[in-house]
């Protein structure tokens, strides 16, 4: 089974949706990691309380923020968007997909960027089929 992998500089918000969603949807059809090149003491807490609310995951049960050389080599590599520079991982990137960073904003920000997330990992799952 291919391992993807969910990067972004901080490994605290968006990779961790992904991870979380990729497990949600597609652990029949790929394994979902998330690393970035700096951790953060915890995963951000509003991004933990949405994705409760939304899918009843807990994503601090069995994620933390880590860094890329913690997971295994990722068959597909895939970029959050990194607004100021992307994190160097040693290879290029597969995709990169270009999301805004909602901490710090309002819940319908976080709700429109796990949406999105939610769409591509979806999407992933049919080409991957």
């Amino acid at each position: 089974m291919k391992k993807v992998a969910f990067i972004c500089v901080h490994n605290s918000c968006r990779s961790q949706v992904a991870e979380a969603l990729g497990k949600h949807f597609a652990s029949d059809v790929f394994e979902s990691y998330s690393a970035g090149t700096e951790t953060k003491p915890q995963i951000n807490q509003d991004a933990v309380r949405i994705m409760k609310e939304m899918y009843g995951i807990d994503m601090e049960k069995e994620q933390y923020s880590k860094l890329i050389s913690d997971i295994p080599e990722p068959d597909i590599a895939i970029s959050m968007g990194c607004n100021v520079g992307c994190p160097f991982i040693g290879r290029p990137f597969d995709d990169n997909w270009g999301l805004d960073d909602p901490t710090g904003k309002s819940d319908e920000d976080f709700i429109k960027v796990i949406n999105q997330i939610e769409l591509k990992i979806k999407n992933m799952i049919d080409r991957m089929k």
